[in-house]
């Protein structure tokens, strides 16, 4: 199925990046880098379906060439920090074809980068593994008419009350601040490219007939617009690192989580199409008998049930202890219809994992204090002691040189400090973890009454149908 993913991001040389060596990968090409003189060849990289370069008005027609383009940027930007280009990451459609893509992406770089002056790097990634995506570099800098690079930014003097210019004795010049010469990097442009390639995505699928539609918003904000189809656990960003070990087909802490929370959605979605049939059900059943709760609803059901069976007709499926842990449940929670018991269970679920969330970053914080807590101890026991063995000095510098790098320039050991951290996030864990097992215990019993009130109605609806039958026939 289609699934929205847009991700911006700078390439800095400040960051120790190239725009020649990012150019090169994502094209699978081999470019030298004019700046520094490194060759970057990545002609055996696999998954480069397609590459163009796409210029505006008033760009030299040489910038055409991906290698002309991205030395003519490094070249112009001369800063040690400079920020050589920006990378927008999309993924594309799995429901369209190749070319369908190429046009989509194409339409979307013309319209939103094109048009405002960026030259425009697009290159398809497409593996077979089911992640076909397209990355775009785009330039920085405008153009000036005459193809010439222009400012990024603009000095404005700053004036005072009269209009006239400030002068600063100090750095011996008028008072002046940077403008930027275009509004490429406001916060607002983000948010527009964005929602400007779910529209277009949306509109491609309709175009070829596919049902499926994109939102570039988070769950929560789709929750909040009453988007029911966001009811669901958002994933989290895997980050280069565990992106790049999960390609390798190594197994990851955040790819493990993904897996997990991907499981709990499929369940919702199964669980919410199911919701649905019963719901409708239980609306026709509605113009016979109104219950007031859910819990009302069901209990009608059982008392009915162990009339029947006391006449020896039919053997009770729950017993009465089951059925009274059923009942407590719903009205306690004040569960009115299916889907407030859907929502009961999806918010139990998301609590687990919030938990689990927590607890990471404490377990982390204690394992590092107990390391400074163990080398400060180990300082402190050799400190001033003479002569030391050789394992004794050892150890004594090591804890020496650990403790120097962890205070910053403090001369001050806190390990007042550490304890007292270390008590207080150790209490924080145990809380935490009596939570998440108590709430581990609640979930699986909560899972056991959702699954005997599915079963109760599809039982009831399961013999209201021939009833129903029959008055129609009659």
């Amino acid at each position: 199925m289609a699934i929205y993913h847009c991700s911006i991001k700078v390439i800095s040389r400040g960051k120790g990046k190239s725009a020649v060596a990012a150019a090169a990968y994502r094209a699978g090409e081999k470019i030298t880098n004019e700046f520094d003189g490194m060759t970057h060849d990545y002609t055996h990289k696999g998954g480069v379906v397609h590459t163009e370069i796409l210029l505006p008005d008033h760009a030299p027609t040489e910038y055409a060439d991906r290698a002309v383009l991205w030395n003519e940027v490094e070249k112009i930007e001369k800063a040690k920090n400079a920020q050589l280009a920006r990378e927008i990451e999309i993924s594309l459609p799995r429901e369209l074809t190749r070319e369908q893509s190429i046009s989509l992406v194409r339409e979307y770089v013309k319209r939103h980068f094109v048009a405002a002056g960026m030259c425009a790097d697009v290159c398809l990634h497409d593996t077979g593994g089911g992640n076909p995506h397209a990355h775009i570099m785009l330039t920085m800098r405008p153009f000036d008419e005459g193809g010439e690079w222009g400012a990024k930014q603009k000095k404005e003097y700053i004036l005072d009350k009269d209009g006239s210019k400030i002068y600063d004795p100090k750095k011996r010049q008028y008072k002046c601040k940077s403008i930027p010469a275009t509004n490429w990097n406001e916060q607002t442009k983000a948010e527009e490219w964005r929602a400007a390639w779910a529209g277009l995505c949306n509109q491609a699928l309709e175009q070829y007939g596919h049902a499926e539609r994109i939102d570039h918003r988070s769950y929560e904000r789709q929750r909040e617009s009453g988007n029911p189809a966001a009811d669901q656990i958002p994933t989290v960003h895997l980050g280069v690192a565990a992106s790049a070990m999960e390609k390798r087909g190594i197994r990851t802490e955040r790819g493990d989580l993904n897996r997990e929370i991907e499981v709990t959605n499929q369940k919702l979605r199964q669980l919410k199409a199911r919701i649905s049939k019963l719901q409708n059900w239980l609306k026709e059943e509605s113009e016979n008998t109104e219950p007031t709760t859910l819990a009302d609803y069901i209990q009608g059901i059982l008392s009915r049930k162990a009339q029947t069976e006391k006449s020896g007709y039919s053997q009770s499926l729950y017993n009465l202890k089951d059925a009274a842990n059923m009942l407590n449940f719903l009205q306690a929670n004040n569960i009115m219809d299916m889907t407030g018991l859907d929502e009961k269970f999806k918010t139990m679920i998301g609590e687990q994992l919030d938990i689990q969330g927590k607890l990471k970053p404490v377990e982390r914080r204690l394992g590092t204090l107990k390391k400074h807590l163990e080398q400060a101890d180990i300082y402190f026991k050799y400190k001033g002691k003479k002569p030391l063995t050789e394992a004794e000095q050892i150890l004594f510098t090591t804890a020496n040189d650990y403790l120097k790098g962890v205070m910053n320039g403090k001369t001050t050991i806190p390990t007042k400090t550490w304890k007292e951290e270390y008590t207080k996030l150790t209490a924080e864990r145990k809380t935490l973890n009596r939570r998440y097992l108590a709430l581990k215990e609640e979930v699986k019993e909560a899972e056991k009454i959702r699954k005997s009130v599915y079963s109760i109605l599809r039982q009831e609806q399961r013999e209201q149908q021939p009833h129903r039958k029959q008055d129609m026939e009659r």
